[in-house]
């Protein structure tokens, strides 16, 4: 097992957002993660890549069996953890080809593994950006800075490609996204599709499902997992919405 979350309570200024939340993610697994606003999914994403403020009052998360909430998000990242914001920052000043070699050679300084030489590190940039569509002059340009809402999305999945994490989290990804960048972002991250690469993919819509066909899918309601079952699910999500699961919640 890749992922175990097990009985996560989850505080922000007091007020609990995760309610003994439990969650398995298998190795090369694609799990959809679905749920109405404030049901705990974006929070459950933070509390996996440490950001600040999210207080953990109990429970505890296994990533390969290591307890990251033990961890620095720089230590879960070079573990191979990747977290792809719904709203991607911006990083006036910092190009994005500094800000990905960046990235890339510390994760492997992490890991004991040599930094890439500046020509594999092009050559690698020019592959995987082709892939995506994305052109050389975005690169060159600062991190997010003036990028419309598909290409900051194309920027992230760019660097989970570059990465190459062991567990990606897509936070909404599909957001703000029309039909051609919501195609472009989706084969991206169905490229990385791997036996030895899990990803959990956050999500209102059934719409981004369509493009990235889950193995499975949880409905999170009330800070905790309330039901899982096969992609058929998600359709049923679409047709009936979220308001079947609050009796389940109570019960």
């Amino acid at each position: 097992m890749l992922l175990e979350v097990k009985n996560l309570h989850v505080e922000i200024d007091g007020k609990a957002i995760l309610n003994g939340l439990d969650l398995t993610i298998e190795q090369g697994q694609v799990a959809a993660i679905m749920g109405p606003n404030g049901s705990g999914k974006s929070t459950l994403a933070y509390v996996l890549a440490g950001k600040p403020n999210y207080e953990v009052t109990q429970g505890e998360v296994l990533f390969d069996g290591a307890n990251i909430l033990d961890m620095e998000p720089d230590e879960r990242a070079a573990k191979g953890l990747f977290l792809a914001f719904q709203y991607p920052v911006e990083i006036p000043g910092v190009a994005t080809m500094t800000f990905l070699r960046t990235a890339l050679n510390a994760q492997r300084k992490a890991r004991g593994e040599a930094e890439f030489s500046t020509p594999d590190f092009m050559r690698r940039v020019r592959e995987t950006s082709a892939h995506l569509g994305i052109d050389q002059e975005m690169l060159r340009r600062a991190v997010n800075v003036g990028f419309s809402g598909g290409e900051k999305k194309r920027n992230e999945i760019m660097q989970m490609a570059m990465l190459e994490p062991r567990l990606a989290v897509l936070d909404e990804t599909d957001s703000g996204l029309d039909i051609d960048a919501l195609k472009i972002v989706a084969d991206g991250v169905n490229r990385l599709r791997s036996p030895k690469r899990s990803t959990v993919v956050i999500t209102h819509y059934q719409r981004l499902l369509n493009y990235i066909v889950p193995d499975v899918v949880h409905v999170m309601s009330k800070g905790r997992v309330v039901k899982s079952g096969g992609k058929e699910l998600a359709l049923e999500l679409e047709a009936k919405g979220y308001a079947q699961f609050q009796d389940e919640v109570a019960a």
